[in-house]
């Protein structure tokens, strides 16, 4: 009997040591719910158009242009994401229907609309030109026209943006077809969303050999990679830091600092019509756009 008690009186030592585990657990999950305080930064000098292109899809090119569209807004700038991407996505991630809206930017390179109707402004601290699925067909319409006008087109289009945004991002198709030919033609930088897979190491090569041979020699002199952002970074993988480091040793000055996590909130984040800093603003994927955000306005400086 005496032992028994003994067992029984040291019982509630059990229960009253596993409360400081709970409350260091609830501590635990309240720090990973804060959300980084985002602080405006001096508007830069100047217009900088960015055209984010990639020939291969799924590399998480709208999912950028919305999201980076999103911070740059946050972070004090006046931004404009233009969607020439016959898809709408980037339309639809800022929250539109591309058959709801008045205006596209295929309207505006037709010459139906001035470019004050063509824009509309968001929730989401931008503005933004919508896409059209009429620029499926763009690409015929554009080679009809005279050799001088067919690549300068959107260029001309957008010109009264140079007066009113500190940067205007366009989305481009997947494809290096006449439209992403007008973007790069109409941008002063081109960010190449890369995913961390050895094909989409390929067509790295072939779109940079393309900007600097024939862009850059031909249409634009004054274009330049902005930037290459690794996307969809999943540092458990192998591949990932293979591809990651491969891409580092040949274009070291122009890999960012900042890579985006392969998330899943960055995924859905589109079907509700937001950027994910808005669906998730403590999201790893929200701090990393912002983080990116930053690195571009610091290289527009």
């Amino acid at each position: 009997m005496a032992q028994t008690d003994k067992k029984e009186a040291a019982m509630p030592a059990k229960k009253s040591a596993a409360k400081p585990v709970k409350k260091a657990a609830a501590k635990k999950t309240t720090a990973k719910r804060t959300v980084r305080k985002i602080i405006a930064m001096p508007q830069v000098q100047g217009c900088h158009i960015i055209a984010i292109v990639n020939q291969k899809g799924g590399v998480g090119k709208t999912t950028t242009a919305v999201n980076l569209a999103c911070a740059l807004g946050r972070l004090g700038q006046k931004v404009l994401l233009i969607d020439c991407d016959s898809q709408c996505n980037a339309t639809s991630g800022a929250g539109f229907s591309h058959d709801s809206v008045k205006s596209s930017i295929y309207d505006l390179m037709s010459g139906d609309v001035t470019f004050a109707e063509a824009v509309i402004n968001t929730r989401y601290d931008f503005d933004i030109i919508a896409g059209s699925r009429n620029m499926a067909g763009a690409e015929v319409e554009l080679a009809k026209l005279p050799e001088d006008k067919r690549f300068i087109l959107l260029r001309d289009s957008i010109a009264e943006a140079q007066e009113k945004y500190n940067f205007v991002l366009i989305d481009c198709p997947p494809s290096l077809g006449m439209v992403a030919v007008n973007a790069l033609t109409a941008a002063d930088g081109v960010l190449v969303p890369l995913q961390c897979e050895y094909y989409a190491v390929e067509g790295l090569s072939l779109l940079v050999r393309t900007i600097n041979e024939n862009v850059r020699k031909f249409l634009n002199p004054r274009i330049k990679v902005e930037g290459i952002l690794l996307t969809m970074y999943d540092s458990r993988a192998k591949l990932t830091t293979d591809v990651a480091e491969g891409v580092r040793a040949l274009y070291p000055d122009a890999v960012y600092d900042t890579v985006i996590p392969r998330s899943v909130r960055i995924a859905e984040a589109p079907s509700f019509g937001m950027p994910v800093l808005v669906h998730d603003p403590s999201n790893k994927g929200s701090e990393a756009y912002v983080q990116l955000a930053e690195e571009v306005i610091n290289r527009g400086k």
